[in-house]
């Protein structure tokens, strides 16, 4: 049987999304920037890349940017923190300027 080779895209949303919403893109890692929020991760196709814009699109989210990464060889991502957090930041729960966050 032949494995599927999945494509890794990072994906730009306006605004600070909260962990909350955050929780709605599992298997992507989170980087919650001051203006904006990165998605990375593996995406099985095209159709599952739809969705995950159907799903941006469906929680009230800005989408600003879709890239496709480039492949890297042996079969690693960098970056693979999972957990929707990057290391380097501290979870900020219901800060001013977040996206979605419950008051």
């Amino acid at each position: 049987m032949v494995g599927v080779e999945r494509t890794s895209y990072e994906i730009h949303i306006k605004g600070r999304v909260s962990e909350q919403l955050l929780g709605a893109f599992e298997g992507m890692d989170a980087t919650v920037q001051s203006v904006e929020t990165v998605l990375r991760g593996p995406v099985l196709d095209q159709a599952a890349l739809h969705g995950l814009l159907d799903r941006i699109q469906a929680l009230g989210l800005e989408l600003v940017e879709v890239r496709r990464l480039p492949e890297e060889s042996g079969g690693q991502r960098e970056g693979g923190q999972g957990a929707g957090r990057h290391p380097d930041r501290p979870a900020e729960a219901g800060g001013a300027g977040e996206v979605g966050g419950s008051r």
